[in-house]
This record gives C-alpha cells, sequence and structure tokens, in this order.
C-alpha cells in the first residue's frame, strides 16, 4: 500500500514539475539553446509565490507575479546574449547566480514555510469536498487531478500560440536562424519570447510545487535543467513525435511523471535521499543512451549476412501481394 501511495504522489509531483519540462522543451528543442537559467527561474517562482502569500495576498493571484517574475528572468538571459552578444550559455548562468541573492532577497531567508490553509492545496480540498461527498479521495489524488487539469490548460494554450504567426517564427528560428532573418523577421525579438515564455512556465512550475508541498526554498531549483532534459529524453523515447506538435508537449510532461516514479520506486527500494543526483545523472544517461543503441542494433541487425536479400524478398512479397489485391 505505501508503494502505491508513493507512486500517486510520485504522478502528482511529476504532473506539477510537467510544466517546467514543457518550459525547458521550449528552449532545448524549439529555440536550440541550452538554458540554465531555469535553476534559478524554479526557486523565483516559488519564492515570490512563498513571499507574497506570507503577506496576505491570495495564493491564486500569486501566480500572475510569478509568471511576470519568470518573464522577467528570461527576458534578461536574452537581453544578455541578443544585445550584448554574451554566449547564452554563460548568459544564463550569470542570470542564475543572480537570482540565487534575488531570491534569497524576496524570501528574507534561505526557506519560508506556507500554512496549508493559505495554499492552493485548502481550495482543492475544498473543492473535493464539495463536488464528493464525505471526500475520500486522498490528498494526493486531489492534487493529481488538478495537475491534470492544469497540464491540459496550458499544453493547449501553447499548441494554439506556436500554431500562430508569431509563435511559429519561434520555431522556426531554433530550425533555421539565417531564414527566419531573410524572410525580415526578427531573430531578437523570437529568442526574447521564447526565452521568456520558457522561464515563465519554469517560475509557474516552482509556485506549484512551492505550494502543494507547503514551503519554499532558496536552493529547490539545484539540478532542475538536469531533471527537464531527462523528462524531455524520457518521453522522446518512450513516446517519440509521432502525432504531431501537441504529443511531443505531452511527451514531455509524460516524462517528467515516468521520472517521478523511477525516483519514488528507487527510494522505496532504500535508497538513501542523499543518492538522488547519483540517480538522476545514472536516468540521464540511461535515457540519452537509447536512441544511440537503438541505431547500433538497426546496423547491426542490416549488416548481417542475408538481411539485405531478406528485406528485398519482403519487399517484393508485399509487392505481389498488392498487384494481385488489384487485379
Amino acid at each position: 500500500m505505501s508503494v502505491l501511495l508513493s507512486m500517486e504522489g510520485a504522478v502528482a509531483q511529476g504532473l506539477l514539475w510537467g510544466l517546467m519540462a514543457l518550459g525547458v522543451y521550449l528552449t532545448f528543442r524549439i529555440l536550440n539553446v541550452a538554458d540554465m537559467t531555469v535553476d534559478g527561474s524554479f526557486a523565483c517562482g516559488g519564492a515570490v509565490t512563498a513571499a507574497l502569500i506570507a503577506s496576505g495576498m491570495n495564493p491564486w493571484l500569486t501566480f500572475f507575479f510569478v509568471f511576470i517574475a519568470g518573464l522577467l528572468a528570461g527576458l534578461v538571459t536574452g537581453l544578455m546574449n541578443t544585445k550584448l552578444k554574451i554566449n547564452i550559455l554563460l548568459a544564463s548562468i550569470l542570470t542564475q547566480l543572480a537570482l540565487y541573492s534575488i531570491n534569497l532577497r524576496i524570501m528574507g531567508r534561505p526557506n519560508v514555510g506556507i500554512e496549508k490553509k493559505n495554499s492552493i492545496v485548502s481550495d482543492i480540498l475544498f473543492v473535493f469536498k464539495k463536488v464528493i461527498p464525505g471526500n475520500a479521495v486522498r490528498q494526493n489524488l486531489q492534487i493529481l487531478c488538478f495537475g491534470v487539469l492544469v497540464v491540459a490548460l496550458i499544453i493547449a494554450v501553447l499548441y494554439w500560440f506556436f500554431g500562430t504567426e508569431f509563435g511559429s517564427a519561434i520555431r522556426a528560428t531554433g530550425n533555421n536562424e539565417h531564414m527566419v532573418r531573410a524572410l525580415g523577421v526578427s531573430t531578437d525579438t523570437t529568442k526574447l519570447a521564447g526565452l521568456m515564455i520558457s522561464n515563465g512556465l519554469v517560475a509557474m512550475s516552482g509556485a506549484l510545487v512551492a505550494q502543494t508541498q507547503l514551503y519554499a526554498d532558496v536552493n529547490m531549483g539545484a539540478g532542475t535543467i538536469v531533471i527537464g532534459l531527462a523528462s524531455i529524453i524520457i518521453g522522446e523515447v518512450f513516446f517519440g513525435n509521432h502525432f504531431g506538435f501537441w504529443w511531443v508537449l505531452m511527451s514531455a510532461v509524460a516524462g517528467s511523471v515516468l521520472y517521478r516514479i523511477v525516483i519514488a520506486f528507487v527510494l522505496q527500494l532504500g535508497l538513501k535521499a542523499s543518492d538522488m543526483k547519483l540517480l538522476t545523472a545514472i536516468v540521464v544517461a540511461i535515457a540519452l543512451s537509447v536512441p544511440v543503441m537503438k541505431r547500433r542494433l538497426i546496423r547491426l541487425r542490416n549488416s548481417l549476412p542475408g538481411a539485405t536479400l531478406r528485406d528485398e524478398e519482403n519487399t517484393r512479397h508485399v509487392q505481389l501481394k498488392k498487384h494481385d489485391g488489384e487485379q
């Protein structure tokens, strides 16, 4: 039973961290850049929501300011890259370093607790009590349902936005920047927009995680970029990109959920929490190696004696069946 409960909590957390995976996907796959800002913007989202709740603000209203904070973090990185011509990797590291001090300033101390009655968790519980008499649904399952709704809404908005003319220009910038510039589109603008949206989503994810775990910590964003990349790669390996852009976005979130399930399962087997970084590195390494191993197996199969001949015989057999069917 404890394993089932831990898996339930892992799926719920995976959905909330899935917004972060979507943000990392925008920069890593769409803009084709490595943005390290996310380590700082994730913690910034938690810091802003915790500080505003502590000051008496409605927990739902804090998400607006969290998103603005994430946009600003991405804007700073983008301006250093596009206007000051600082390498994107170095620019994002500089922003990440600056955000550590900024997050400490926002919270006033390394960590801030959030009372359950002042968080979105209390509202979620209240809604479930109204919808389901007796409130027999566990808290993790309630958060899971909430996470599904949030992720579905964000994916729908992103799918619509990147189907617009400006969204398509952002996607094209990552594929061929020179072609986009030749068409008269400012690639500086598209890069800035992509980085801002990415970090806005990451900050939102940090705020959701902080409110559900009822505290924000200045170090809560450490390793976020690695977790995001792991989620993306796991999603690509297991789900691919067969059904269009909406499927790719869903696979990134699904990769985040699978990553959390693996972590929860291994911890249930007795692994220490201090070994999380090692486990993360192993999971990412395995996920990265799977596509390479697949290609090697295909090459090995094709290099075997008679493999080409068997493929040709199969092709002729299919063509003959098709010809007979037409007759």
